[in-house]
């Protein structure tokens, strides 16, 4: 059966409109639940690629994901999943995140993992870029200048605190390939109010997954065939698992569901929680904490994004 909230926010969204009340604080809880799932990624993440190609794990991870969205979808909706009128749509969605997930996987063997959070910062300004460009979104009131304190305080986080390391940021090959896989994952959110026509949550998160996988899988064939997967330590499968059920079936949803209920300025402006996040994944999996400094612009990142949360939507 189809969620009536579901179908009111789609009737919003037709109208240009933004989510009030409940729908809305859901929207926002949406978005902190999806940099939670995203943050806990990459302590996983790390001990997982030693021991597989970034285009095969993403292959997996998708293959897995697709199957279980499938079976909630068939569940929940009580029907087989319908066929999506004008298919293309899928293929435009899942092209921008496969970008984004192919680029970032290629940019981390090109440089470091500060240089790509440094790039991944612009991601909450290029979605309100785009938010403008395809529906006539305009930031309001404090949007930017929360926008701006939030991405500040991640950009500290980031580089902890180091000025030095700041003043030796260099935008080589790998930062750029980064970036435009960064200006895909700025677009999706856009897109999918665009593009959505009423299709019910679970059917559409559905379908952008399938079309994600499909192509990572082209893109990858050659290293997928190459992988000897009974070979994996069971970190790796762990990973896969963790994986593919939160940060990609998970997040998915999550993203669908608030780009339908807040602006495209706030939805991901909360990828700025996750330099922060991880921070306290790793001190509570006993890998130290960090410095005073840097906990302070963790706090200014936090601080920047209850502005934003409680700033006017349009």
């Amino acid at each position: 059966m189809d969620d009536p909230t579901h179908s009111k926010a789609m009737r919003r969204a037709a109208h240009g409109q933004y989510a009030t009340g409940v729908q809305k604080r859901l929207g926002h809880l949406a978005m902190i639940a999806f940099a939670a799932l995203v943050s806990g990624s990459f302590s996983l993440g790390a001990l997982a690629t030693p021991h597989l190609g970034p285009a095969a794990l993403n292959a997996a991870r998708f293959v897995i994901g697709i199957a279980l969205m499938g079976i909630v979808a068939r569940a929940m909706l009580r029907r087989p999943i319908p066929w999506p009128a004008a298919p293309w749509r899928f293929l435009v969605l899942g092209g921008t995140m496969a970008l984004f997930f192919i680029a970032m996987f290629t940019a981390l063997g090109m440089t470091d993992p500060v240089s790509t959070g440094a790039v991944f910062t612009l991601l909450p300004p290029l979605s309100a870029f785009f938010g403008y460009l395809f529906l006539r979104q305009v930031p309001r009131g404090l949007v930017l200048p929360s926008l701006l304190l939030a991405g500040l305080g991640a950009v500290w986080v980031i580089f902890r605190g180091d000025l030095d390391a700041m003043r030796r940021f260099d935008v080589g090959r790998g930062e750029m390939i980064f970036f435009v896989g960064v200006v895909g994952h700025a677009a999706y959110a856009s897109l999918v109010r665009l593009y959505n026509r009423g299709e019910p949550a679970l059917a559409f998160t559905f379908w952008t997954l399938l079309a994600t996988g499909l192509l990572i899988g082209l893109y990858g064939l050659r290293e997928i065939a190459e992988t000897d997967w009974l070979a994996l330590p069971g970190i790796v499968w762990i990973t896969i698992v963790y994986l593919a059920i939160f940060t990609t079936a998970g997040t998915f949803f999550l993203l669908q569901y608030a780009a339908m209920r807040l602006p495209a300025s706030k939805v991901l402006a909360y990828n700025y929680l996750t330099p922060t996040l991880v921070i306290v994944y790793e001190g509570i999996l006993g890998h130290g904490w960090a410095s005073l400094s840097v906990m302070a612009g963790a706090a200014v990142t936090i601080f920047g994004l209850v502005i934003l949360a409680l700033s006017p939507d349009g």
